[in-house]
This record gives structure tokens, sequence and C-alpha cells, in this order.
């Protein structure tokens, strides 16, 4: 019995194991995408990849095309028939652990990772292993909020993996064998990658993790035939003091010392050297200006801000550079001096927003931990509007104290790393959020070498009742159109199609279509692990397909799992 048999009768229950096994042994006999050990390859263009938003037959990157707007063209599953959604296939992997990753389709042809950077490549009619690169990991391997991977990358006949030990990787995309291996950075300092890589004009392009370990964060551009290092990008400038804003983005008070920051700044000089700004999501690129839009996570030490002083740029910043050069352009930031860790983390959308005179003008969005939706003029990163807080505030902006402060949003979130969808036509963003009310304890500590530096906890607070909720805010206006409450907080991320529909995941297992204009409810399916991860969708002929990974997940422990699940309507 192949291996997506298995996993669909571990799901559905014995009764359906030898329906579903000869189904699948069915579809294997009749596929043409390759034998065992290797996949048949269609080269990804770079005009492939300009007009993957085009394309219903393909899911081309990680959030659908650059712009970042996780709108999929394929509407055969539609409001109307989206109750008639059943399994196609289901693939277990050899990992059980986190599984984050926003499956790739190329011509019939999957590709998808799991924790600890393994890559698979499916046959995506039938769910059949075609190759699997299982990653060995070097003999230090330092990392924050779980061993997660998301995702891949292809262009020409290559796969690019950004490992969990800092390594960048091209995998033959017809056999997954390594074609050639760059070391991005140094784990034993702290830096890891579990971000997919973004692949555009002949280079890969990769941000690094490791914001609680005291790292000097970067974006850079490598070369896609050969790994060699481009450009590099320091998300923390030699001069990070910036302005001393008090306030956030949204004019609040941030309750900051300017006088001891300024005293700190004057004995000990500018921390940039240890100063974190991680880069955990793909950049959104415009290819009308030859930008790139991403941003920029938390400072380090996340919760003691005495170290650190003044605004710690780019820290929890939206910045743009130019694609070819990596120079700077612009920059917004949310929050100064953060000691939160409510840092900016999920990926920036392109879209065409109104701007406060309600002109129509090339516009870039972010969801933020705040739980606000942020809108930007992208030609100086300005800020337009913020949305309607899609989560309760509450003690903004309270600093942590050595006992302990009650704060919300937790420092999960709002929108954690999660990506956001968008429908253009309604004018809407579509998000999932957490309800985590946390204790912010600061205790100050020496920078520990490469190790975990966190100045203090951020903890749940027990009693306290935690929630999430799918919400629809139309960015033109800030206003929410609709919300839906869920039982559990929400980590993942969201799928908009031309259907009228959304789709997104719980951590319960609970797999689950929504009418994108009203958020009515239409159709869910139990995954048997937490569904946290970001859904897919292509098209084989004439059937229309969602994928999905059900893993659970590490940072708000959701039952753990290995499943790849395919929906169809027939």
């Amino acid at each position: 019995m192949n291996r997506s048999s298995i996993g669909y009768a571990v799901l559905l229950g014995l009764a359906f194991l030898t329906p579903a096994a000869s189904y699948a042994q069915q579809e294997v006999k009749q596929d043409s995408i390759g034998p065992v050990g290797q996949a048949k390859v269609t080269p990804v263009t770079q005009a492939m990849l300009n007009a993957a938003d085009k394309s219903a037959t393909n899911f081309l990157l990680t959030n659908g095309n650059y712009a970042q707007t996780r709108f999929h063209p394929a509407k055969q599953i539609n409001r109307n028939n989206v109750k008639n959604l059943h399994v196609a296939w289901i693939f277990q992997t050899d990992v059980k652990e986190s599984l984050e990753t926003s499956p790739i389709v190329v011509d019939g042809v999957m590709y998808v990772t799991t924790s600890y950077s393994h890559v698979y490549a499916l046959d995506a009619k039938t769910g059949r292993e075609l190759w699997h690169y299982n990653h060995k990991m070097g003999p230090i391997t330092t990392y924050c909020c779980g061993p997660n991977n998301r995702g891949v990358q292809v262009l020409n006949d290559m796969v690019y993996l950004a490992t969990l030990d800092a390594k960048l990787i091209a995998l033959s995309a017809k056999t997954g064998d390594v074609v050639w291996k760059t070391d991005i950075a140094d784990p034993e300092l702290g830096y890891s990658e579990t971000m997919a890589p973004t692949v555009v004009k002949d280079k890969v392009l990769i941000g690094t993790n490791g914001g609680e370990y005291g790292i000097r964060g970067f974006m850079r551009a490598y070369d896609a035939k050969t790994g060699k290092q481009l450009w590099n990008f320091s998300t923390i400038p030699e001069n990070s003091v910036g302005v001393w804003a008090t306030k956030d983005a949204t004019g609040r008070d941030m309750h900051r010392d300017i006088a001891a920051e300024k005293a700190v700044l004057a004995k000990n000089g500018d921390p940039f050297a240890k100063l974190g700004g991680g880069v955990w999501q793909n950049p959104a690129v415009d290819l009308a200006t030859n930008r790139i839009y991403f941003v920029v996570g938390n400072p380090s030490p996340d919760l003691d801000g005495s170290l650190r002083p003044g605004d710690n740029l780019y820290t929890d910043s939206l910045v743009a550079l130019d694609l070819d050069t990596g120079k700077y352009v612009c920059h917004f930031q949310y929050i100064a001096h953060d000691v939160w860790d409510l840092d900016a983390v999920s990926p920036p959308v392109l879209v065409n927003v109104k701007d406060k005179s309600g002109k129509t003008i090339p516009g870039v969005i972010h969801a933020g931990k705040t739980g606000h939706i942020y809108v930007h003029d992208r030609k100086d990163c300005s800020l337009i509007r913020f949305s309607d807080a899609m989560v309760p505030q509450e003690n903004m902006w309270v600093l942590p104290t050595k006992e302990g402060a009650r704060m919300l949003p937790g420092a999960n979130g709002g929108v954690e790393w999660s990506p956001i969808a968008t429908d253009p036509g309604q004018e809407l963003a579509y998000a999932i959020n957490l309800h985590q009310p946390m204790h912010y304890r600061v205790e100050s500590s020496p920078y520990p070498n490469g190790k975990l530096w966190l100045g203090g906890a951020f903890t749940a607070i027990p009693g306290e009742k935690q929630s999430g909720n799918i919400t629809a805010v139309n960015y033109n206006t800030g206003k929410i159109k609709w919300q839906v409450k869920t039982p559990e907080p929400m980590i993942g991320g969201i799928l908009a199609t031309a259907g009228g529909l959304v789709f997104t995941g719980e951590g319960n297992g609970k797999f689950a279509a929504y009418d994108s204009g009203s958020g009515k409810e239409l159709w869910s399916f139990r995954a048997g692990a937490g569904v946290n991860a970001p859904p897919s969708s292509y098209m084989l002929g004439d059937r229309q397909y969602i994928v999905v990974g059900a893993g659970g997940n590490t940072q708000v422990n959701f039952r753990r799992g290995n499943n790849i699940i395919a929906f169809s309507l027939d």
C-alpha cells in the first residue's frame, strides 16, 4: 500500500481502507509525473513567476505571487459546491512535528517541506512520493520557536531550500540531489533559517532568524546558479538610534524613559552588533519599480530595553530595498524600542489602495501582532491608515516588570507569522489572529554568546481565556467587515480564491471554507492534527485542488502530525 492510502485510512477510519487503497493505486498506475526517485520537470521560467497570479494550474510562489496576495484565480470550487469537497489524497511525511509548509505546485509536481528541513517532491494528482531530500544537520543548530520550515522555491530546474542550520541549498528539481550548498551564517552565534527563499531575476533572496539570540539580522541576495552572495543589507544599521520616538504607529504613548536611554547610549555606545532584527517571512517583490518590501522582527534582548537605547532601527519595521543592489529605499517603524516582542513577522502584501484623499495608489499592507492591519504608500513606506483592532487590546503599552505586567495582545499576537490573503475585487484582507493575555516579566542579563537572550519572559496567564478569530478587513477604510471567532488561538495562514471562498485551519484539526464576502462557514474537515500551515490551490486538467499541511505547531503547542492533505470535488 502506498503512503497516500495509508494516511487516508488513518484519518478517515478503517472502513475506508480498501476503497482508499484501490483508488490510490489506480491513480498511481495512470500518472505520468515520473517513477519513484525522480520527477518530470517543467522548467520554471522568470516569465512564469512574473505571471504566477494568472495561472490557475500552478502555485509557484510561497504566497501565490510576488505581491503575496494569496488569491488564487481558480473558481471551480465555489460557494455553491464547496460542501461537496472531499479528500483526494493524503501523504504522510517521515517527520511528525510542527508543519508550516506552503506547498509549491509546478505542472503536476508538488514540493513540500517539514520541520528539520526535509523536502519532498510529490505527484500532485495522487500524493505519491517522487523523491525525498533528508537534510543532515550540522553539529550545532540553534533556533527559536520550533524547527519549522515554510517551504521551497523553484526556478528553472532547481529547488531552493533554506535550512535550520543556516545553509542555502539548491536541489535538482528532478531528483532532489544537491547542486550547490552555501553557508548563510553561523548557527553557533544564534542564526537559523525557517523561511522559504524567494527567487527572482536569477537571485535567491533570504533573510535570517535569530532575533532572540543577539544576532545582527540581514536580508541577502545570492546568485541562483552558483550560490555566490550578491549583496547584503543589515537590518540593524550602525546608527540604530533613530528619532527617539515616544509613540507607536497608532499614536499611543509607549512610556519610554528617553533621558535614561540617552545616558546608557553615552556610556555604552550603539548596541547595533547584537541587536537582533531577524526576518521571518518572504519579501514582496514589486517588478514595476524593482523593489522588495519585507518586515523585520524584534530587537534583542526581547524584553530588556535597558541594554539597547534608541529606537533600535530597523526592528519592528517595514523596509524597502532596491532589488538589484540591496540599497535602502525607505522604512516605517511600527514600534520603536519594542519591549513586548510585538515584532513585525507576517509577510507584507502589495495591493492598490486608496490614499487619504481617496486616490488609488500602489500600496503595501502588513498585519501586525498588535492586531492592526497597516496600510502604506509603496512610494515612501509612509503610513496611510491602520485598521480597527482585530483582537482585544488592554494596558498598552505597560512596561514589563520583575513581577510581571499584564498586557494584551500577548507576544504571539494578533497576527503571528501567519500570511494573510486578499481579495482585491472586494478590497478585503483576511487575517487569522491569536488572543492570549500574557504577563511580561523583565530580568536583565548580559549577552550569553549565541544562547537564548530574552531578558525576561512572556507567559500566558493561567485561567485567562485564549481564543482566535478570522477577520476580514476593508483595507481602504480600515473597518472590519466580518469576524468569525474560534475556540483556540489561530496560527498558520489563509487562502482566498476566485470561487468566493477563504480556506484556513485551526489547532484543533479543523480545516474549513468560508464565504469570503460574509464569513459564513460552508464546509469543514477534521484533520486529526493542528492545521497550522497556509493552504495552496492548483488545477490538474479540469479538476481544482486545495492542499494543506496538518502537523500542528510548536509555538502554541498544537497537536503534532505529519499529513499533507489534498481535497477536490470528485
